[in-house]
């Protein structure tokens, strides 16, 4: 019943911007840490920026000053705010949340299907 779904991505020249939206729904209680992750073809994954409950954030050495992650504990969102994007930033971005706890569970981890963005020349 829980489910994180992903919106947001498209199409974009570098230097343009994007911003990636996920929202998780269902009877959730609480969730850890929320996530994003990114994926290029024959390219292992990378986690790209997360931020706990109480707002400390990290981010991969390669977005950082140009990616803003924030959520929003009450609606239990995450967005990834996307600035001076680059043809190497192309992927498929997945959402995470880590450590959710939903009614009636033990904590778990739950992905959304993920969301594709392209950065051409």
């Amino acid at each position: 019943q829980v489910q994180l779904v992903e919106s947001g991505g498209g199409l974009v020249q570098a230097g343009g911007s994007l911003r990636l939206s996920c929202a998780a729904s269902g009877p959730i209680l609480s969730i850890w840490i929320m996530n994003w992750w990114r994926q290029a073809p024959g390219a292992q994954r990378e986690l790209v920026a997360g931020m706990n409950s109480v707002g400390n954030t990290t981010y991969a050495e390669s977005v950082k000053g140009r990616f803003t992650i924030s959520r929003d504990n009450a609606k239990n969102t995450v967005d990834l705010q996307m600035n001076a994007l680059k043809p190497e930033d192309t992927a498929a971005y997945f959402c995470n949340a880590e450590g959710l706890v939903s009614v009636g569970f033990y904590s778990r981890d739950y992905w959304g299907q993920g969301t594709q963005v392209t950065v051409s020349l």
